[in-house]
């Protein structure tokens, strides 16, 4: 019988430990470990839909589309910051809440530490576990972590749901919690093809409240399209999905080397 110290029970939040292809609490609460390598922790009463999460489509889309490169400078840049403030010669817990299907989640493992995903989309856990089986992966809600609290020592959030509560319970004391939101014009191009009246993000707001800031950048860069299945995976991969039209999809495929915007905000906090 194995203990994972991460892991509790999202029931009655005891510790998880493994036993055969199970993992179970002390209450007897028991959760199968999936043929992928997963584990589900998200009970019917934490659903809010029968398949909540992205779908398919959309997470074939975006699996698509990050595997061309097109947000690789966003990668270099959260990766050198996870490095400039924890010693990867030691032995250091991550969490990447709302990982979808890992991309991001796999970039921050290396030899000596854990790295865990979560995310509510079962159809991206899957995909996400069996790509990258160095890492822990499980099907959770972010308002009910499947976490110990004070675990991990790092903790990012990538255009998914800000949580702080949550964050801030499942971070150690000076742990750090790693924010990516659009900046002001992110995709505004293709907004604009999309929209008569395209507006900018609003980056005023401040998602977090009790956590301090340390650290702020902005990442941005010009895209450019050569691919047309490229930037239709971009759309599908969006909100903006739920706008396409059939004109829609026959002007993006009617376009040569089109350019857009990458426009990240990263913002870096430390816990109290």
């Amino acid at each position: 019988m194995n203990i994972f110290p991460a892991y509790i029970c999202p029931l009655c939040q005891e510790p998880l430990s493994q036993v055969d292809k199970s993992i179970r609490c002390v209450n007897n609460h028991c959760f199968d470990f999936a043929k992928e390598g997963y584990v589900n922790l998200l009970p019917v009463q934490h659903k809010h839909s029968k398949d909540p999460g992205d779908n398919k489509s959309m997470v074939a889309a975006r699996r698509a589309f990050l595997d061309q490169g097109y947000y690789q400078a966003l990668v270099d840049l959260i990766t050198a910051l996870y490095k400039s403030y924890i010693d990867t010669n030691d032995s250091s817990t991550v969490l990447d809440a709302g990982c979808g299907e890992g991309f991001y989640t796999h970039q921050h493992k290396h030899k000596n530490n854990q790295v865990y995903g979560v995310d509510i989309a079962k159809n991206a856990i899957k995909i996400a576990a069996k790509r990258y089986n160095e890492c822990a992966f499980s099907v959770g809600t972010l308002s009910h972590l499947p976490f110990s609290g004070q675990y991990f020592d790092w903790v990012y959030s990538i255009y998914a749901p800000i949580l702080e509560q949550e964050f801030s319970r499942v971070l150690k004391p000076k742990g750090y919690l790693l924010t990516v939101t659009p900046a002001e014009n992110h995709l505004i191009e293709l907004k604009q093809l999309i929209y008569r009246d395209a507006k900018q993000h609003d980056t005023e707001r401040l998602p977090i409240n009790e956590m301090t800031l340390i650290e702020e950048q902005r990442l941005n860069y010009k895209m450019t399209f050569s691919n047309n299945q490229d930037l239709i995976n971009l759309l599908a991969m969006t909100p903006f999905a739920f706008k396409t039209t059939p004109d829609l999809l026959s002007k993006l495929n009617m376009l040569t080397n089109f350019e857009c915007q990458a426009d990240f905000l990263i913002r870096l906090y430390q816990n109290t």
